[in-house]
């Protein structure tokens, strides 16, 4: 047990650190006289106590971190920083289960948006600053934030970094150290966000709601301050700022550190991925606006372009906002969102998903086995861009989509064998394990997770954290060869 001391060690410096974003809801709480105050008194004593107790007991152990080490690290980060997010929640709802407050935590911490709460309006104001900003937190990974002052720490970063970060090609950087690369991103982040605030303040937004949908809409995570979701503004200007922003968090942050670090915009406009995500985005609203002219669902093309243009975007950049009940549309239309949440955000993004590259790749891959059919002996490297994938990254992918597959697959048929019905299993596992929120039926834009038993909801979180960590980091440690030193 000992061996693993340096990883616990800086597993009570990253819960330390969580302890003190709980300073956010508690100011607003202050702020805005919600009487809330004393729950995150009590949230931050105990959380900072336990990762200093933590910290304090585990620091004798001193090693460089490896490979191995940055995924347990980020696997137990992942489930026990929810579990102290929890804590406001218990001390604020009263009746609200540990397990419901875990899977909304996870949720946010995940960027899901999943909610099992109904009467958003009628809690603290501050309560719901805390969901949303736990949606900030997890978007770009909390980790990634810890490895910038790993340094201080002792302990190297990059581990932690390629196990957090998501997408395929992970081992590319943006700067010499991995330290400068995360703050980098961070600052990034947090400048377009705080874009965002203010432009969502200016469409009319009060300053505590801009601030609060600003960290949903930058995580694409979904939470809202109202149990009608983006609905309860009815307003196509609010609506149009969240639709470009959803749109900014869907590609590839790195890109927009690259652009600043250039002074040129050229590597935004010019990233194939990039490219393919704006298309994909526009086709698929273009599409489902003349679907629901054709069916009659809207009296005018506006009207329709407004709702097909925010449900789709919303759902295919998995942040899961509700304007509509779009699950009442023609089916057609639903089923094509949540098939797009499933691959539609770009590797770097706060979005969830197998990634827009991935999906690239395994079309070239499909295309290159098609020529070999044609012409055996040809030689057929697959190519993003102007560059050659390594065989490596491919034998990756092909392992994280059979691994996809039957995640899905036995998480489905996990919540058929609990009695859930067909459509409402599948579509929260699909929803769950692409960190999208709302799925169909039960579960639909209309509907939350509130109805489901502890069992149903214990296999929900699940899924959402194997979704938000891609698989291998969670999956290898059930790896015999794992524990092996």
């Amino acid at each position: 047990m000992r061996h693993y001391f340096p990883v616990f060690t800086v597993l009570g410096g990253v819960i330390m650190l969580f302890s003190l974003t709980m300073l956010v809801p508690l100011g607003f709480s202050w702020g805005l006289g919600d009487g809330a105050h004393a729950v995150y008194d009590e949230a931050i004593l105990a959380t900072l106590a336990a990762g200093l107790f933590l910290f304090l007991a585990c620091r004798g152990e001193k090693r460089e971190l490896q490979p191995r080490d940055g995924f347990l690290l980020v696997t137990l980060v992942w489930t026990v920083l929810p579990a102290f997010g929890t804590l406001p929640l218990l001390l604020a709802i009263p009746g609200l289960s540990f397990t419901d407050a875990y899977f909304e935590a996870m949720s946010g911490m995940t960027t899901t948006g999943a909610t099992v709460l109904t009467g958003l309006e009628h809690l603290p104001a501050s309560l719901n600053v805390w969901r949303c900003f736990m949606v900030l937190l997890g978007g770009m990974g909390i980790l990634v934030l810890a490895v910038a002052i790993l340094p201080l720490l002792g302990v190297g970063g990059s581990q932690i970094f390629k196990a957090e970060t998501p997408g395929p090609m992970k081992d590319e950087k943006l700067t010499p150290r991995i330290a400068e690369t995360a703050r980098g991103l961070w600052a990034v982040y947090f400048t377009v966000a705080t874009a965002c605030m203010l432009a969502l303040h200016a469409a009319g937004m009060g300053w505590t709601d801009a601030f609060m949908h600003m960290c949903s809409v930058m995580g694409l995570g979904g939470f809202a301050g109202y149990d009608a979701s983006f609905g309860a503004f009815d307003s196509p200007l609010i609506e149009a700022v969240a639709i470009f922003f959803m749109l900014l968090a869907g590609i590839n942050f790195a890109l927009y550190f690259l652009a600043w670090r250039q002074r040129s915009w050229r590597v935004v406009f010019t990233d194939l991925e990039a490219r393919f995500f704006w298309a994909l985005m526009a086709g698929s609203v273009a599409l489902v606006t003349v679907l629901l002219l054709a069916h009659g669902t809207y009296p005018d093309a506006l009207t329709a372009l407004r709702h097909a243009a925010f449900s789709v975007i919303s759902v295919a950049t998995t942040t899961g906002f509700a304007t509509v009940d779009y699950a009442q549309w023609p089916i057609f239309a639903p089923v094509l969102m949540l098939f797009l949440c499933g691959f539609a955000t770009c590797a770097g993004s706060t979005g969830g998903g197998i990634k827009l590259v991935r999906s690239l790749l395994l079309m070239k891959q499909a295309q290159r086995e098609f020529t070999r059919i044609v012409h055996p002996r040809a030689v057929v490297p697959v190519t993003l861009g102007e560059r050659v994938v390594p065989p490596e990254v491919l034998a990756s992918l092909q392992g994280f989509m059979l691994i996809y597959g039957a995640v899905m697959t036995a998480a489905t048929l996990a919540l058929l064998a609990t009695g859930l019905d067909v459509i409402t299993a599948f579509t929260a596992v699909v929803a769950c394990l692409n960190n999208t929120g709302p799925g169909l039926g039960q579960v639909g834009p209309s509907g939350n997770y509130q109805g489901l038993s502890d069992v149903q909801t214990w296999i929900c979180t699940l899924t959402m954290l194997l979704g938000r960590l891609e698989l291998f980091a969670v999956l290898v440690l059930f790896s015999p060869g794992f524990w092996r030193k």
